[in-house]
This record gives C-alpha cells, sequence and structure tokens, in this order.
C-alpha cells in the first residue's frame, strides 16, 4: 500500500460540498440534486464531508454514508474525493480505508486540529495514512481551523517519500505560501487554492486549481473562472473575479463557513438551512444582507 505510482494529479475545479439536514437527518435527494448541478456545471471533482460539509458534527457511520452517496451520485462522471481527516491518526485511516473501499477517487487529508503535533507527528500521521491506502491523498493545511500549518518542508518530504501523497489545499490565506511551496515539492505535486477570492493569484503563482465553497451555488462561474486562470487566460479571470468577489466575500464573512454557504442554498429552496450545534442558523440581519447580495446576482427563484 502507499507504494502506487504518481498517476494522478488533482487539477481544475472541486466542489467543497455541503452536506443538507432534515430532521436531523441527511437529505439524500438534496444532496444528489447538489451533485447533479455541480456535474452540469462543469466541476472537475466533488469532495463530499470537508469543513464545508459539517464533517465534525457527522457521526462515523453518517460521514462513510455521505461518501457512499457522493460516489453512487457522482457515477463516475465526475472525481470523489472523501474528506476522510481526523486528528486521531486511526480514524483517519479507518475513514480513509472506508472510502476507498466505497470507490472515492482519492482524499482529501486536513491538518490534524486541536491537539497540535510537530512537524515530526504530522509527518508519522500523514505517512501512516498514505501506508495504508492506494488512493491519491490531497493533503489540507488550513490554520485558521487547526492552529498549525503543513509546512512547505514538511509537505515536500511527504511528496517525495510518498507517491501517493500528490497535492495539498492550501488554505492559510497567504499568496506567499504558494511560492514557497513551489519552491519546496517535486514536479508534479499539485497545489489547490482553499480560498474562492484568492484563486486567481494563486494560480498566477503556480496553483493547479480550487477546492470551492461558492460552486455550491455558482458551480458553472467558478469552473469558468478557473479555466480562464489556468488557460493564463488572467484577463478574463479579472472580468470574472471582479464581478463575483462580493458574492465570494459575502458567503465567506457573514458568518462561519459553512453557515452562509448553506443558507445561500436553502434560499433558492435546494435545501432547509439546517444544522448542528454548534453551528447555529443565521441571524435574521445577516439573512437579510445574504438574500439581498443573491438576488442582486439572480440568483433567488
Amino acid at each position: 500500500m502507499g507504494h502506487a505510482p504518481r498517476a494522478m494529479r488533482f487539477s481544475g475545479t472541486y466542489t467543497a460540498l455541503i452536506t443538507p439536514f432534515r430532521d436531523g437527518a441527511i437529505d439524500a435527494p438534496a444532496f444528489q440534486a447538489l451533485i447533479e448541478r455541480q456535474i452540469a456545471g462543469g466541476v472537475d471533482g466533488i469532495v463530499p464531508v470537508g469543513t464545508t460539509g459539517e464533517s465534525p458534527t457527522l457521526d462515523t457511520e453518517e460521514h462513510i454514508e455521505v461518501i457512499r452517496l457522493a460516489v453512487e451520485y457522482a457515477a463516475g462522471r465526475c472525481e470523489v474525493i472523501a474528506g476522510t481527516g481526523a486528528n486521531a491518526t486511526a480514524e483517519a485511516i479507518e475513514l480513509t480505508e472506508a472510502a476507498e473501499k466505497l470507490g472515492a477517487t482519492g482524499s482529501l487529508q486536513v491538518c490534524p486540529y486541536y491537539n497540535k503535533p510537530s512537524q515530526e507527528g504530522l509527518y508519522l500521521h500523514f505517512k501512516a495514512i498514505a501506508e495504508s491506502t492506494d488512493l491519491p491523498i490531497m493533503l489540507y493545511s488550513v490554520p485558521g481551523r487547526s492552529v498549525i500549518e503543513i509546512s512547505p518542508e514538511t509537505t515536500a518530504r511527504l511528496a517525495a517519500d510518498f507517491p501517493n501523497i500528490v497535492a495539498i489545499k492550501e488554505a492559510g490565506g497567504s499568496v506567499d505560501r504558494v511560492n514557497q511551496l513551489v519552491q519546496a515539492v517535486p514536479e508534479g505535486f499539485g497545489i489547490l487554492c482553499g480560498d474562492d477570492p484568492l484563486t486567481l493569484p494563486f494560480v498566477a503563482c503556480g496553483a493547479c486549481g480550487l477546492v470551492s465553497v461558492a460552486s455550491n451555488l455558482i458551480p458553472d462561474v467558478i469552473a469558468r473562472l478557473v479555466r480562464a486562470c489556468l488557460n493564463g487566460s488572467f484577463d478574463e479571470a479579472l472580468v470574472i473575479q471582479k464581478q463575483y468577489y462580493p458574492l465570494m466575500r459575502g458567503l465567506m464573512s457573514l458568518d462561519v463557513n459553512p453557515v452562509p454557504i448553506k443558507t445561500a442554498v436553502a434560499l433558492q429552496g435546494h435545501c432547509t438551512s439546517e444544522f448542528r450545534l454548534p453551528l447555529t442558523p443565521m441571524s435574521v440581519d445577516h439573512t437579510a444582507k445574504l438574500s439581498a447580495l443573491l438576488e442582486s446576482y439572480n440568483l433567488l427563484p
């Protein structure tokens, strides 16, 4: 295990899917319709049960069920990069092995949160996961959620030692981190942007794609933005960026992710605005602001 050739390079647009709930349970029909809209919008892949999919409030059985549904509904039409990370290595291995059995095409491995491992601890954590699976792995550095980051040096070490560690989702909000990673990682290792508004500068510095929150709502627009960037059509990308920046910004600033994006999809009538504690629905005031923002883009029915 863990010694497959570096066969897959994640590139393009990946949607970090919301997990719709209805009456406390996963709303499978809403989830299926969401995935159909992603595929119709031209995304390259979907990422179930990441941060945006409210993975911390799903139990293990539900977590695996969301991955199973995503694979079933995608039906081979796009990549399915299952969020199977955890802050306990054994749990991450269990989820990753389950995702591989279910037919996921890759695994997103978040930097362990709360327990604050050293860089050596991170290396050993991801080493154990990589050795347990043949799935291609996308590391996920998000210091805003996990307090620590995966250093460029540790990323490069993992990329060199494990052929199935093929990419990193960089969500630290720093364009210079892309520069640092480009210098450190081997040729063919993918760097993906983890913040919608930073897609253009990230790709300009060497990133090869985006894991998007906004594409739950506007998959066609985000896919177009990423394609323009990857084609080097930065003039076209800037036009899209300027037009949609207020929306991208609003989806991340009106409340903590994924509250605004799920509320936006709910305002369109595609799911309920149901969350699990400790996440709570948006305030009336912020919901009104979000509604006005969506209205300004003609995104409400």
